[in-house]
């Protein structure tokens, strides 16, 4: 039975295999660096397949987290994901990389009625959202620094980073959680379930909330214009 490969670079380059009917996870790797996506990414999916007897064209389908992301970081899995889609001919699922968070969250058996999650945006600023118990999202994707979150329990790696400042405003930053990244596992569950509901993720554009840091050039702009 064909599998599930998924893939997040949101935060930190991450794959997993996962099962296409219990959802279970084969295998998974994630680099506990923040910035090596490029020099990782395509390494950890040809061991992950190689490893585990698993051929490309095979899979049932991709998995890839849409963000929101740092520009550089993002764009390296969502363009390896459609390309491995091509090659292979296999479908590319788009699924927002907070709600890897969010699954890790219900799956925890510690959501609350309504709580947030939050991962690294740089620049002293969380990439965040709000979901229900349920795991339904209510409010994002947002950037934004830590004192503009709402009254409620946070959980991620944002949530420790910025702890003090969360608490501040009255968060609750939920300590278990802090070295919670966001996970191709968890995404994989997410996309599965979502897909069983019959929602569409055929979109795999980038939520980056923000603009690139890479900027044209002065002179460039003048010699377009």
């Amino acid at each position: 039975m064909p599998n599930y490969l998924s893939i997040d670079t949101s935060a930190h380059a991450s794959v997993a295999l996962v099962d296409y009917t219990t959802g279970s996870v084969i295998a998974q790797k994630t680099s506990p660096k923040g910035n090596d996506q490029t020099e990782t990414l395509a390494s950890y999916v040809r061991d992950l397949l190689e490893e585990n007897n698993e051929q490309g064209k095979n899979l049932a389908g991709i998995f890839v987290g849409v963000g929101p992301g740092p520009f550089t970081g993002l764009r390296v899995g969502l363009v390896a994901a459609r390309t491995f889609g091509f090659v292979w001919n296999v479908p590319v699922y788009g699924v927002m990389s907070l709600h890897a968070l969010a699954e890790r969250v219900l799956r925890s058996g510690e959501g609350p009625e309504e709580f947030l999650v939050a991962s690294d945006a740089r620049r002293k600023e969380l990439y965040w959202a709000r979901y229900d118990s349920e795991g339904k999202l209510l409010d994002g994707p947002h950037v934004s620094s830590a004192t503009d979150l709402p009254a409620s329990r946070v959980y991620g790696v944002g949530a420790g980073m910025y702890a003090e400042q969360l608490e501040s405003v009255g968060a609750k930053p939920w300590e278990q959680s802090f070295d919670w990244v966001v996970d191709a596992a968890h995404l994989a569950h997410r996309g599965i379930d979502d897909l069983l509901a019959g929602k569409d993720l055929s979109d795999t554009a980038p939520q980056y909330l923000r603009e690139s840091d890479a900027q044209v050039p002065a002179f460039m702009k003048q010699a377009k214009a």
